[in-house]
């Protein structure tokens, strides 16, 4: 296991590799959006299943969102960010080339993780997924990860903060003030439509 720092961490994302880090929910593996096919490599996972874009703050993905979408991402994002809770939302037509889905739609979230945040504030948005080979239990902690991925470098300081071990919750927008829930997870959410 080879823990790093933040400096060494931007010069290996911008390699193309991965690194692994600390969230407020699973410890994730995240790459720059333009290298996701290595996340699928390391992750063995369906291509077909999409990846979730990060950021440290609003303004970092509010360019990723469909205008017909904003006002509705907005809104949601002010109550629940930073927290446990993925928006799946149409994305704009600037940024399709980042997409991982094939419906032309996006995961959001922002992390309630300093670590995670500080790290996204020097790297810009990443595209991200739980630290763990597809259809198997994720770890929890840094020891299990870095069984999991032993080629993987993890963003220190360790120990790492306390995460709640559950997945975040995911909602997808259908149309103006129209969400579904895909997933309950850590976040209850209420007043969707």
């Amino acid at each position: 296991m080879k823990v790093i720092n933040y400096e060494s961490a931007l010069k290996i994302l911008k390699s193309g590799s991965p690194v692994i880090f600390q969230t407020d929910t699973l410890p994730a593996i995240g790459c720059l959006p333009k290298f996701s096919e290595i996340i699928y490599e390391f992750k063995k996972r369906d291509r077909n299943k999409p990846l979730i874009l990060m950021g440290s703050e609003q303004k970092q993905l509010i360019d990723y969102v469909h205008e017909s979408a904003k006002d509705d991402f907005k809104k949601i994002a002010s109550k629940y960010w930073p927290g446990a809770l993925t928006m799946v939302i149409p994305c704009s037509k600037k940024e399709k080339p980042i997409l991982t889905s094939m419906d032309f739609t996006l995961g959001l979230r922002i992390p309630n993780s300093f670590m995670a945040q500080s790290l996204m504030k020097e790297t810009g948005p990443l595209l991200t997924s739980s630290a763990n080979i597809s259809g198997s239990t994720g770890s929890v902690t840094v020891e299990g990860v870095a069984l999991d991925f032993p080629s993987v470098d993890i963003l220190g300081p360790l120990p790492w903060e306390k995460n709640s071990g559950k997945a975040s919750t995911i909602i997808s927008w259908k149309k103006n003030r129209d969400w579904r829930i895909i997933r309950q997870g850590e976040v209850l959410v209420k007043g969707l439509n």
